[in-house]
């Protein structure tokens, strides 16, 4: 078993000394399940870059919970069998009432018993959207202390829906360690998922701000579209039309929850065989959503070249000129990482300033910009031989670069 603690310093998981930026599936393929060509469907994900898998069940049964908990380390094992961890649902089980030695509680311990020594055990997923489903946080509260009292090795994860008020969500603090939101903002008409006043799919990231506050200085996962019921016809609304985010919304939609604060995002819908093509509902899985958008995206945030930059702690404060250009900046090691977003629908040239000099105090010249190809010579401190991104030249701290409608730039600065 290896204890899952929190990076302090930056919100990422550590597992066995190593920081994890949990990147999930829910719901995930079945793990004997197969892809449109035959592989394994769970080696296929966790290739692309998926380490977490949502498991366990809604409501877990006091008859039935020893065949229950072996049914879910089998799971756990195929999980640890391809890299990934399990984020198993405690259900009906994490949500105690005041009278200690309830069914809850029996059936609380005995899955904390039962799972805690699994060295693919992940995290506890808590109580689904508790505030819009009614679900007081008192009873959460109670759940993450007695759990406290068998497991003190896992976090215990909540996540709300995209409604509700900061003061409402904020009383749920005590029975996290690490919280969230989903937010589906892809549909016709969009924007109806949350009650923020902003429509556009841009909302994902004023959703990650918001439940950084709800969160208190606690981690924030946020949940992001495959596809969700606001996108399923069926006979009580044959007027819905099956909508779901194309590549350039979905790296918008990661990139600007990591830039607002995500340290995890989890991707939901894949498993909504009603919105799927006949083969993959077949398969039990969106394997075209997945090869067409999903697995290009993972491939681009788990690179040797992304990576380090959603697991690197805040540096400086680089700003752009535009004010629909959201920017975060970190720094691992001698490398400044620049993630830049922009909301809106616009087309302009933009300014970023406030770049340090490199270490020594000589000025930095220039910087990649990851994952947009570029095969002219690469100036200095670039080395020859490198990855053949595009670069921009840097004067004075600043640089400039045109950002599209919703674009998305990862720049990497060598400062050393």
């Amino acid at each position: 078993m290896s204890a899952v603690t929190i990076d302090s310093a930056t919100g990422c998981l550590v597992i066995g000394g190593a920081k994890i930026f949990p990147i999930g599936l829910s719901e995930a393929p079945a793990p004997d399940g197969q892809t449109r060509d035959g592989r394994n469907a769970w080696a296929e994900v966790s290739g692309a870059g998926v380490n977490f898998v949502r498991s366990g069940l809604h409501d877990w049964s006091l008859a039935q919970v020893d065949a229950q908990i072996a049914a879910e380390r089998t799971r756990m094992d195929a999980a640890g069998l391809h890299g990934m961890y399990c984020w198993p649902r405690l259900g009906n089980a994490g949500n105690l009432p005041a009278a200690a030695g309830s069914t809850q509680e029996q059936l609380l311990i005995k899955i904390a018993n039962g799972l805690k020594t699994h060295a693919a055990l992940g995290a506890w997923k808590g109580v689904d959207e508790p505030a819009w489903g009614g679900v007081a946080a008192d009873g959460l509260v109670r759940a993450r202390t007695k759990l406290r009292t068998v497991d003190t090795d896992h976090p215990v994860v909540i996540t709300q829906a995209p409604l509700g008020t900061t003061a409402s969500l904020t009383p749920y603090r005590p029975a996290f360690d690490i919280t969230g939101a989903d937010i589906y903002p892809v549909a016709y008409p969009p924007g109806q998922h949350s009650d923020l006043p902003n429509k556009d799919i841009s909302v994902v990231g004023d959703m990650t701000k918001k439940m950084v506050t709800v969160a208190g200085g606690k981690p924030v996962w946020m949940t992001l579209q495959i596809a969700w019921s606001g996108i399923t016809p069926g006979q009580q609304h044959p007027e819905i039309v099956p909508r779901f985010p194309t590549l350039l919304e979905e790296r918008l939609m990661a990139y600007q929850a990591i830039v607002n604060g995500a340290r995890g995002l989890i991707f939901f819908g894949g498993q909504l065989t009603q919105v799927m093509r006949s083969r993959d509902a077949q398969l039990g899985w969106n394997w075209t959503f997945w090869d067409l958008v999903l697995r290009p995206l993972l491939v681009e945030l788990t690179s040797p070249s992304v990576l380090p930059a959603l697991m690197a702690p805040a540096a400086g404060a680089v700003s752009a000129s535009a004010s629909d250009v959201q920017v975060a900046t970190r720094q691992a090691g001698s490398t400044l990482y620049v993630i830049a977003v922009r909301t809106s629908g616009a087309t302009s040239r933009v300014t970023l300033s406030g770049l340090p000099p490199r270490q020594g105090g000589a000025a930095l010249a220039a910087g990649q910009v990851l994952f947009e190809y570029a095969q002219d010579p690469l100036p200095p401190p670039i080395k020859p031989g490198s990855q053949q991104f595009r670069y921009v030249q840097v004067s004075s701290g600043s640089f400039k670069d045109w950002f599209g409608p919703h674009d998305v730039h990862v720049y990497r600065f060598n400062l050393a």
